[in-house]
């Protein structure tokens, strides 16, 4: 099997799919692993695809020159973000001076991407999406629109961020602003699937999918919760114990505090601000060029200081790669082999999969409120 990026090292970036002029290259999700495989018999040997691959490119890390913590000033945009609502305020001014915005959405039981000119259609973007997305085709897309001069905002992870700069090339790359998302890892689709079908749920029928709500970490469906509410289910367990990430994520280049994106994002963990602001959501916001700056400034955000060593603290990829655990072995051999998402969940973390065991025998027991604390006598 011959692939385009070290075996098993594959981000899922989808560029070398986008650049090929003959189809010869196609993604194999292992669950465990993305390999990008190129087809021999179709392959004319270009280069083409090792050119824009961010795996075998030394990416533009850039260090961060305004390191801020913030939300935007519209409360209605900021209770509906999984954070502050920066990310749906940048694109909002961003459209507003004549640009377009790219990003990921849920349609059709699939995380893609989209372009959007209308500030009224920013909502689809919004919310967490713990899982890989697909960004087929949207690098020519965004592409053919940079080479009519329209100015576009890229918001996606770091690797994707760095295989679109590769994709357009530096004259294009000038009309382009990007901003880098912090990440934890990304799951296989095939994860989730595994995780719904327990429950009778085809992701294909779904026609939405949240992964979080503030603080609250749970997967649900138009806005109803998969498992008992108020309890995080197995699947956001698995993923924030970073037990179900692909290979390529736990030596992620990406997870370090120079940046890709113009702008970074993220949350701004471990906050010196006040709860009630807290839970109100509250961004962590990175920039490293100018372009990012003039942005920012124009946006109708809020912006104050934040304590930089508590923020690396609290978002370990600042520094460094989410840690394999040592479950991780055994808990995809047991996904391989049949046995059902949750259990597998389970024999691989029992002390994280108990505590919520507990909490839901007390929320259907009426002993604690869903998302809060005890039930007031």
């Amino acid at each position: 099997m011959r692939t385009v990026c070290e075996k098993n090292q594959c981000t899922g970036c989808m560029a070398c799919v986008d650049i090929c002029a003959k189809s010869a290259i196609h993604i194999v999700d292992a669950i465990d692993a993305f390999n990008a495989v190129i087809d021999e018999d179709k392959c004319i040997n270009c280069g083409m695809c090792e050119k824009v691959c961010q795996q075998k490119n030394a990416p533009q890390l850039r260090s961060p020159i305004i390191w801020k913590q913030g939300w935007t000033y519209d409360d209605k945009t900021r209770m509906r973000s999984a954070s502050g609502g920066i990310a749906t305020e940048l694109a909002r001014t961003f459209i507003e001076k004549g640009g377009k915005v790219c990003s990921c959405l849920f349609r059709e039981g699939d995380f893609v991407f989209d372009i959007v000119d209308d500030v009224n259609r920013l909502d689809c973007f919004s919310g967490s999406k713990y899982i890989k997305s697909n960004p087929t085709g949207i690098y020519k897309t965004i592409k053919r629109e940079l080479a009519k001069e329209t100015e576009i905002l890229f918001i996606g992870l770091p690797c994707q961020v760095a295989a679109l700069r590769n994709y357009v090339g530096e004259p294009l790359g000038k009309k382009l602003t990007t901003i880098d998302l912090i990440c934890h890892g990304t799951p296989s689709p095939k994860i989730l699937d595994m995780f719904l079908k327990q429950y009778g749920e085809d992701i294909h029928k779904a026609e939405s999918i949240e992964f979080r709500v503030k603080g609250n970490f749970q997967v649900s469906e138009r806005s109803r919760t998969i498992a008992t509410r108020g309890v995080c289910d197995r699947y956001m367990i698995s993923f924030l114990s970073a037990l179900s990430y692909t290979e390529n994520c736990y030596s992620c280049k990406y997870a370090q505090e120079k940046r890709s994106g113009d702008i970074t994002l993220g949350d701004s963990w471990g906050t010196e601000l006040s709860e009630n602001e807290w839970h109100k959501g509250v961004s962590l916001v990175l920039c490293q060029t100018e372009k990012g700056k003039s942005l920012l400034e124009l946006a109708k955000i809020k912006l104050v200081d934040v304590n930089i060593e508590k923020a690396k603290n609290h978002n370990h990829q600042l520094a460094h790669p989410s840690k394999t655990p040592k479950s991780r072995e055994n808990f995809i051999k047991h996904i391989k082999h049949g046995m059902k998402f949750n259990r597998a969940v389970l024999l691989a973390l029992p002390k994280n999969c108990g505590k919520q065991v507990v909490k839901e025998v007390l929320i259907k027991g009426k002993l604690l409120v869903p998302g809060g604390g005890n039930v007031s006598n």
